[in-house]
């Protein structure tokens, strides 16, 4: 795979995938739902909560970008506590991400990424981006949009992808 590739599968996705999940949590909003209660709700006891989900899928989506591009990982405080706060943070993200270009992803494949949680280990960035950061940064996605749907939000699979290219035969 080419770096050129390694950033349209990334970057362009993650803008994509934050815009749908805007999406979701406006219809959330709209819903009538107390927001403290939705934004501490989880799947499961040992999950994170909604506001953790959003905070960690745009921490993950501006992670890639800033270790794939050579950059500085920008830092975000995790104090939401209202989805327009959490709308904030996604749009924030978004920004970050057009700002990266393709062009400063020229090494992207051969970048040594490291973790706190892995001492003494790395991923190359290819590798990085297709085991790690991609899959974590819908899982992350894909909880939030379960946990807005089992509050009773009506939102389906398109809201979820956020459209697709679909063209005239």
């Amino acid at each position: 795979m080419n770096p050129d590739s390694v950033y349209e599968f990334t970057l362009p996705v993650f803008i994509k995938m934050l815009g749908g999940l805007k999406g979701v949590l406006k219809k959330a909003g709209e819903h009538g739902l107390d927001e403290a209660t939705l934004l501490n709700d989880r799947l499961a006891p040992d999950m994170f909560p909604l506001v953790k989900q959003v905070q960690v899928a745009t921490d993950n989506a501006k992670g890639v970008a800033a270790r794939l591009s050579g950059s500085e990982v920008p830092s975000y405080p995790d104090t939401e506590t209202t989805l327009a706060e959490l709308d904030a943070r996604i749009d924030k993200t978004i920004a970050y991400l057009q700002s990266i270009t393709k062009e400063s992803f020229a090494n992207a494949e051969q970048v040594q990424v490291t973790f706190p949680y892995f001492p003494g280990k790395f991923m190359a960035g290819f590798e990085y981006a297709r085991e790690y950061a991609i899959p974590n940064f819908f899982f992350h996605v894909a909880t939030a949009y379960a946990i807005i749907r089992k509050n009773g939000v009506a939102i389906g699979k398109a809201d979820y992808m956020n459209g697709l290219p679909l063209q005239d035969l």
